[in-house]
């Protein structure tokens, strides 16, 4: 038996960790290019197929994407669920930067860097928020109840707690 096999994990480990009062960072390994990862949450029919994990319940209704530096975002979820805000650097295949307008100035910035070695890929996405209340208040933050399922090679990252947009 391939020793190497043995030691692998037979599915990837998604870690949660509170990095500072502000920040939470959510990491997982998958087994594809950086190029397919990135496409996987640059793309708005492959964003809309992981985003939210079946268990949770939810629905993501509509999904505009404009993944590119001074784009905008709006992902629904009916009844008035609505997440939003703009791209503030995206760098194809290694970064995507984000603001999560919906709380308004509690909103968080979200950076995504994909790091490909061996062609695999390690997503690291950072939650950033204006103060400890802030991420308090959101609890773990979108990150933080991750599932990251992936029926395309990316990472999911549906909201624990929903803002509604005013």
């Amino acid at each position: 038996m391939d020793a190497r096999r043995e030691s692998e994990p037979t599915s990837p480990r998604t870690t949660v960790a509170r990095k500072s009062e502000r920040e939470l960072v959510v990491t997982r390994t998958f087994n594809a290019p950086a190029r397919l990862v990135f496409e996987a949450w640059s793309r708005p029919e492959l964003f809309k197929q992981w985003w939210v994990p079946k268990s949770l319940g939810m629905t993501l209704r509509s999904c505009e994407m404009d993944v590119r530096t001074g784009g905008k975002y709006r992902l629904s979820f009916g009844d008035g669920m609505d997440f939003f805000g703009r791209y503030l650097e995206v760098t194809p295949h290694s970064r995507i930067v984000w603001t999560n307008e919906e709380g308004g100035e509690n909103g968080s910035v979200t950076t995504v860097t994909l790091e490909e070695k061996g062609g695999k890929t390690l997503p690291v996405m950072s939650e950033l928020y204006p103060s400890k209340e802030a991420l308090d208040a959101a609890g773990t933050g979108s990150a933080g109840s991750t599932a990251w399922s992936s029926p395309t090679p990316a990472p999911s990252r549906p909201r624990s707690s929903a803002r509604t947009s005013k």
